[in-house]
């Protein structure tokens, strides 16, 4: 009973320490395992213990998509990540990063942003351009070194001392269409200028979250490589015209569903894998990557100011093939997983835009050095492009 007792006493020290800040986490868990705490410690008392334990993780705030991709991370990663460590997971929705770069400056600070699902290269460069990056440790991400090769390195060429995120999933940014209304012959025959329909007009949808985007679609509709548009008067003038056919421009991958699922919108620029959950779901809803169409890979990008250790848990946590593939098949992208080292189920080999080779070569991704620096001019163009300028 004495020594059950003066184990007890000495826990409830610790945790007294640990809430004074006198010792952190990590230490007082390497106490609480060490035999002198446990021993006489079992059965409910140490449930218990545990359990209080863990009630004082860590808090990771994440950021991502919403709707399928959110419900797939949170089943698939997040919960079994929180029962695992103790940490816990706030996710939140955006409608784009610009949105979280506006709150982030505003605000001074990084505090209450730990992990974004970010847009791939480009974003991934906006974020260190503005010092909002960190060095991960590798050692603690085992895992990374499953995934392919070709995502990684488009990354470390922008950060070569070490990464700030790891690649997690890919896909396209396509167009889908609600096959009872248009044809596949119709929706072939005029590829991306099927957004610009007048048939359609008031059942045309778009991502307005975005300038970028709308302004690959504007090079495709007028004729020009994306990567090397040479002509921004005619990309815009390619977006007033499909501005005038809109619907409404939706701001998120939830919404976007919404709009095809009930039938508001019949055609639209639209990511693959929500366009695949759709499909799933019984929804007349095709899908086609015009000659040119974007592709894109996302990351796990960790903030400044993070968490460090508990992050680089959560990404390798991610990383694991069991987790990234469960999450692949929920929110319907492709993981980042090499298909040559991680054997990949039948549910992944048919998802859009899967790559068996994990080389990525017959994907059009945009290039940072010819987007970049256009952001803040091209943007605004953008801005008073959809406020009807």
């Amino acid at each position: 009973m004495t020594k059950k007792y003066d184990s007890v006493t000495r826990y409830e020290r610790l945790r007294e320490a640990v809430g004074n800040g006198d010792v952190d986490r990590r230490t007082f868990f390497g106490l609480l395992g060490s035999a002198g705490i446990t021993a006489g410690l079992s059965g409910g008392i140490m449930t218990a213990m545990a359990q209080q334990a863990r009630a004082a993780g860590t808090e990771l705030h994440f950021e991502g998509w919403g709707g399928v991709v959110s419900e797939a991370l949170r089943k698939n990663a997040f919960d079994p990540y929180e029962a695992e460590t103790g940490n816990k997971v706030i996710d939140a929705t955006f409608g784009g990063e610009n949105e979280v770069l506006t709150k982030v400056k505003a605000a001074g600070s990084t505090d209450g942003h730990n992990i974004l699902h970010s847009s791939g290269v480009s974003w991934y460069k906006r974020w260190v351009d503005n010092g909002y990056h960190v060095i991960l440790n590798e050692d603690n991400i085992p895992n990374l070194a499953n995934v392919m090769p070709a995502m990684i390195e488009p990354f470390r060429k922008i950060t070569p001392d070490g990464l700030s995120a790891v690649p997690y999933d890919y896909g396209t940014t396509g167009i889908a269409y609600n096959t009872e209304h248009v044809s596949e012959e119709k929706a072939k025959e005029l590829g991306a200028n099927l957004l610009l329909d007048p048939e359609l007009k008031g059942k045309i949808g778009g991502w307005g979250g975005d300038w970028a985007n709308r302004a690959w679609y504007g090079a495709l509709q007028s004729g020009q490589d994306p990567n090397d548009i040479q002509d921004w008067d005619a990309v815009w003038d390619k977006a007033r015209e499909h501005r005038d056919l809109v619907l409404k421009y939706w701001s998120s991958g939830a919404e976007l569903m919404d709009l095809l699922a009930k039938g508001e919108i019949y055609v639209t620029e639209a990511w693959s894998g929500r366009v695949a959950a759709l499909q799933a779901q019984g929804h007349p809803i095709a899908y086609m990557d015009p000659p040119n169409g974007l592709a894109w890979m996302e990351t796990m990008f960790v903030m400044k100011g993070s968490p460090m250790e508990e992050s680089e848990a959560l990404l390798n946590f991610m990383l694991d093939p069991e987790t990234a593939i469960a999450v692949a098949v929920g929110q319907k992208y492709p993981p980042s997983l090499d298909p040559t080292k991680v054997e990949m189920p039948e549910e992944v080999l048919n998802l859009p835009a899967f790559d068996p080779t994990g080389k990525l070569e017959g994907l059009v991704f945009r290039d940072p050095a010819a987007w970049n620096p256009h952001e803040k001019e091209q943007g605004k163009q953008w801005n008073r492009v959809q406020k009807g300028g």
